[in-house]
């Protein structure tokens, strides 16, 4: 029945555990037997708050999130948010500090911008964003509203290992494309933001996990929509949520719970990226132009030698007749890049390192 999935590499909507999806065809007409798709039921019935409880419970759990912190699922997605952190966060006549890596950063910058002051506190754009700054590259202020960083960058192929220790400031980062995918420590950060679409379920759908006290910055004033504090009170049921996105988080998160929780995804990550990462390094074809300690678990960025574009598209055109999609790299940087989110199982990596080995063969 399924002879027809092919392999997804897709940077984002992207793909999603096979399991999952069959869980969510097989109630979609009648949830839990009620006879109401989850797409039809009330956000204020008791069907659906059970679905939003074990949505955040089982984030909580997965990432040891303690009751200092909420979790909030809303709309707009992680570009809302370049705004909503500011307008909620910023201290009047204190700056933001900003870790430029990327386009990310970089449009996140600009709608920071509107709200209050930026200081790069480190960049490597000179660099093309093809490695992420040094400890010794960092220069914090004492001062800053809070600290500004995304922990993997999709478009440049590069990943944080490490997080920088801002002590009181509040560290905020965007996660949308590495969240739940390693463990990390929450407590070290004052909010973190995730769109939905790479590691936890469909497009639609943000995830924020902040800490409770930081709410109480927001200006009063703003925008009831646009207060963290409003969401918090009303534990994401202020006006209607994306349910259908909020019950497959919930699926989502099950599953990797069923699979040994963020140690085991991790352990899976990892296993993934070095079997396509040793085929990139060996392959005379092909090269990673990203520092190797930089690289990402979650988007795998490469060039064919001599960064030959007509050569490349041959390889995307010939890679979607054999049913590996979305290896096209993004469209400002151009080359390939694979991305293996947690859901992209270990022989979709498998069938591309075949592919790219037979590839090498005919027009290396």
């Amino acid at each position: 029945m399924y002879e027809n999935r092919i392999h997804n590499f897709s940077a984002g909507p992207a793909v999603l555990p096979l399991p999952v999806l069959k869980k969510a065809r097989e109630e979609f007409l009648s949830l839990n037997g009620i006879g109401m798709s989850v797409l039809e039921i009330s956000h204020r019935s008791r069907e659906f708050e059970e679905i939003l409880h074990k949505a955040e419970q089982n984030l909580r759990q997965l990432l040891s999130v303690n009751n200092d912190y909420a979790i909030l699922f809303l709309q707009g997605g992680a570009s809302l948010q370049f705004s909503m952190v500011p307008m909620n966060l910023h201290i009047p006549g204190k700056s933001v500090d900003l870790l430029q890596t990327g386009m990310w950063t970089q449009k996140a910058q600009k709608e920071i911008e509107k709200i209050c002051p930026v200081r790069l506190a480190a960049s490597t754009e000179k660099e093309n964003f093809l490695r992420l700054p040094t400890k010794d590259e960092i220069s914090l202020s004492k001062d800053a509203a809070f600290v500004y960083m995304c922990s993997n960058n999709t478009i440049f192929g590069t990943q944080w290992k490490w997080f920088p220790e801002t002590g009181e400031i509040p560290l905020v980062a965007d996660m949308s494309s590495d969240i739940l995918s390693r463990k990390i420590d929450v407590q070290k950060f004052g909010l973190i933001f995730a769109g939905a679409q790479k590691n936890l379920g469909p497009a639609g759908v943000t995830v924020v996990i902040i800490r409770k006290d930081l709410a109480e910055r927001a200006d009063r004033n703003l925008p009831t929509m646009l207060q963290y504090r409003t969401h918090i009170k009303e534990n994401s049921l202020y006006n209607t949520p994306p349910t259908f996105g909020i019950y497959m988080i919930a699926l989502v998160t099950e599953w990797v719970q069923n699979l040994g929780g963020l140690e085991a995804i991790e352990k899976r990550n990892e296993e993934k990226a070095a079997i396509l990462y040793r085929e990139i390094d060996q392959n005379p074809l092909f090269y990673a132009p990203v520092k190797k300690e930089d690289r990402s678990l979650m988007n795998v960025v490469f060039r064919i030698k001599d960064n030959n574009e007509e050569l490349e598209k041959k390889f995307v055109q010939e890679a979607e007749k054999a049913g590996l999609s979305g290896l096209k790299g993004h469209r400002s940087v151009g080359g390939l890049r694979a991305s293996i989110y947690n859901a992209c199982e270990k022989s979709s990596v498998e069938a591309l390192v075949n592919f790219m080995q037979d590839f090498s063969r005919r027009y290396g």
